[in-house]
């Protein structure tokens, strides 16, 4: 009996194999001609479940949800610098909210990059500024090391997007080789030090507030956030954060408010304003005679710990520190009455508390829709909130889609503007070919609504008929009961609160994806 010589490995295999020894589990894909030998990887790596994307928005979009999900990184698979930037927005999105995930991103092979060919561009220049590390694998021995490099470097010290570049020679050329396992990265214990000083400018305080996110934001991170409440500290959450565990029995903090002016009034008195897991909170936008940093005058920031600290764990030192045992209350269930009367967003949140399922994901991006149907739901059943960080609509349906992929087991709600579904609407054909147990809900008022409140506070002057018809979306309007059909996915439109609760109680209900165009007033 003769031993068989050892397969040789391409550099293409090296790095889809590294990444699945650390655990990357999916790969969403928006291939090209340069990526054939990274396709062909992926079919001989069972551990990575590929999803097919028409657009690389919903790619790193999906890539995100699966992180927030399964906290673990995804891996991405995009056309050279082209691909890159289609995917830019939402890779963006999950910089805002520190979301691990490997974009690996094709290039010519390194002998053809001297020529200039028309899709050649300067991707390091391209995918640099929202990545947390980037490098290019020039040689198939070295793109296992470098992948497993990519994959450290997403998680640590501060998470985000890395950028693996994979020259086509790379791809297909043998001699590569797994790269060498690393340990996950862990965040950043509390400094007892930072922690000590918080403790004694609380106790010296007389309207003390904490802000939060990251591992604060979980059930167990919230619990012991309603033990500083009771301490006489107030909570606060950042406008918009990655993902809260929510519902009956979970602490329910404030928000901060979106608008500037809002904020400050609500902050009035603050004079110490402690940070835990995010930073010192500024305004989205600069307005005329409005503030860009939300501390009011008189008060005190201290930051504890930034993104690449473990707030949870900051908070439960803080806690002790304080010597607080008691804990303000948790939600108690409350299960709203079948709304009436027409639809708006009260009615929408009504109905989701009533027929919510535990331990749905809800993905966020409802834009002037999203703050009613958020404070309707803060009692409902136990839940996961997901939010779009960036403040780049078009996060909604593909975030929703890879939460669906990496909770096979759970209900996904994404709660989405009409004119943000149209950035990615490509996510339905992927939920319909994935089976992804997703419920879409489009508020539909034919208008970027949100722009025309903007276009007021920034002082632009007096809209004329050019100006409204920018923000309008109804010349024509979108079908999109035919539109979500077309891609796969059933879909009813609905313009009553019965109606809504009827056909979001069968939604739930049911098995693969489903849309619900919801049509509720543009003001």
């Amino acid at each position: 009996m003769t031993d068989q010589p050892e397969r040789t490995m391409t550099g293409a295999e090296a790095l889809v194999s590294t990444l699945a020894d650390h655990g990357v589990s999916a790969c969403f894909a928006n291939p090209g001609t340069s990526e054939m030998h990274l396709v062909t990887a992926l079919d001989h790596e069972p551990r990575i479940h590929s999803v097919l994307c028409l657009f690389e928005g919903v790619a790193t979009g999906a890539a995100d949800g699966y992180a927030r999900v399964s906290g673990g990184p995804a891996m991405t698979l995009l056309h050279l610098g082209a691909g890159y930037l289609n995917g830019g927005a939402n890779i963006h999105n999950a910089r805002r909210a520190w979301t691990p995930m490997v974009n690996v991103i094709g290039d010519h092979a390194v002998p053809h990059q001297r020529y200039d060919a028309p899709l050649a561009s300067d991707i390091r220049g391209m995918a640099g500024p929202n990545s947390v590390w980037i490098k290019s694998a020039d040689t198939a021995a070295t793109a296992g090391e470098l992948a497993a490099e990519a994959w450290e470097a997403s998680l640590a010290p501060i998470s985000g997007p890395a950028a693996l570049i994979l020259p086509a020679d790379t791809a297909w050329l043998e001699g590569g080789k797994p790269g060498r396992k690393r340990a996950r990265p862990s965040l950043r214990a509390p400094d007892a030090a930072r922690v000590e000083a918080a403790a004694k400018a609380i106790k010296g305080a007389s309207k003390p507030m904490i802000l939060i996110n990251g591992t604060a934001l979980t059930e167990a991170g919230l619990a012991t956030a309603a033990r500083l409440k009771a301490a006489g500290v107030r909570v606060m959450t950042d406008t918009f954060f990655p993902r809260q565990a929510r519902g009956a029995g979970r602490f329910i903090p404030d928000r901060m408010q979106y608008f500037a002016e809002g904020a400050m009034t609500d902050l009035e008195g603050c004079d110490l304003m402690l940070v835990a897991g995010t930073q010192v909170p500024v305004a989205f936008f600069a307005y005329p005679g409005k503030p860009s940093v939300l501390v009011p005058e008189g008060c005190t920031p201290m930051i504890i710990g930034g993104p690449e600290s473990d707030s949870a764990a900051i908070l439960e030192a803080l806690a002790d520190a304080l010597g607080a045992k008691e804990a303000a209350p948790m939600a108690t269930l409350e299960q709203p009455g079948l709304p009436s009367g027409g639809l708006n967003a009260v009615a929408v949140g009504q109905s989701i508390a009533r027929h919510m399922p535990e331990g749905t994901f809800v993905s966020d991006d409802a834009v002037s829709n999203g703050l009613p149907t958020f404070l309707m739901t803060q009692k409902a059943r136990p839940h996961d909130w997901m939010q779009l960080t960036g403040g780049a609509i078009g996060q909604g349906m593909p975030l929703a889609l890879g939460a669906a992929v990496a909770a096979k087991d759970r209900k996904v709600l994404c709660l989405t503007g009409d004119g943000a579904a149209m950035y990615t609407n490509q996510a339905l054909w992927s939920m319909a070919r994935e089976g992804a147990n997703v419920v879409t809900v489009v508020f539909v008022n034919h208008s970027y609504r949100i722009l025309n409140i903007e276009l007021a506070r920034t002082g632009a002057g007096n809209p004329g008929p050019t100006a409204k018809s920018m923000l309008e979306l109804d010349q024509p309007e979108i079908d999109w009961v035919a539109l979500s059909k077309s891609l796969g996915v059933p879909a009813v439109a609905v313009d009553t609160a019965e109606a809504f609760d009827k056909a979001l109680e069968r939604a739930f209900a049911a098995e693969g994806p489903q849309l619900i165009a919801a049509h509720v007033p543009a003001r």
